[in-house]
């Protein structure tokens, strides 16, 4: 059996209330629901059983502090006039992009292809079909341009499997452990 698997941090609930009040606006946008809701630290992708126990026990082996982020701005996917996605940035950059490295170099040790791409800290807030224009959401992101968020501590990281439902994707918490311990 396949799992399609990836390892986020999840915002309190009060950043996640916030940013439902800016989720609307732009036709054609499919906008994450609260369930959705994550900042990615490391996309696994589709491994077997076995894989899938390899990185549990790889994971289980990360220490790291707890970390305090903040929501700072907006930005967009897409390739060239085309958009895919609206996210958020997320700050300070340093301690997250520290325990990526560690979760890179971890899941690289039990087999997984290291991430290709550069991490770029961020929460989607809205996905596009791949025909979409970028132009849509011009407005939106220089509405949103001041989107922001006081400090907030997160103190656990989530392996998540991902599964295709009726709207969208449904993500499970499979495995979480805690950081700062």
């Amino acid at each position: 059996m396949s799992h399609r698997l990836f390892v986020a941090l999840r915002p309190p609930e009060a950043i996640r209330q916030a940013l439902a009040l800016s989720q609307s606006g732009i036709p054609g946008a499919r906008w994450q629901v609260d369930a959705q809701l994550h900042i990615t630290l490391r996309f696994i992708g589709d491994v077997d059983s076995r894989q899938a126990e390899d990185v549990v026990t790889a994971l289980s082996a990360i220490h790291a502090p707890k970390l305090a982020l903040r929501l700072s701005g907006v930005g967009h996917f897409g390739k060239g006039e085309r958009i895919n996605a609206l996210w958020a940035v997320v700050e300070p950059q340093d301690g997250i992009a520290a325990l990526h490295r560690k979760l890179d170099r971890a899941l690289v040790a039990v087999g997984i292809a290291p991430d290709p791409r550069a991490y770029l800290p961020h929460l989607t807030l809205a996905r596009f079909a791949a025909s979409t224009r970028a132009s849509v959401a011009t407005g939106w992101l220089a509405d949103h341009a001041g989107l922001g968020s006081p400090l907030f501590e997160l103190s656990e990281f989530i392996l998540y499997e991902s599964r295709m439902g009726r709207h969208g994707s449904d993500y499970h918490a499979v495995e979480r452990w805690p950081l700062g311990a």
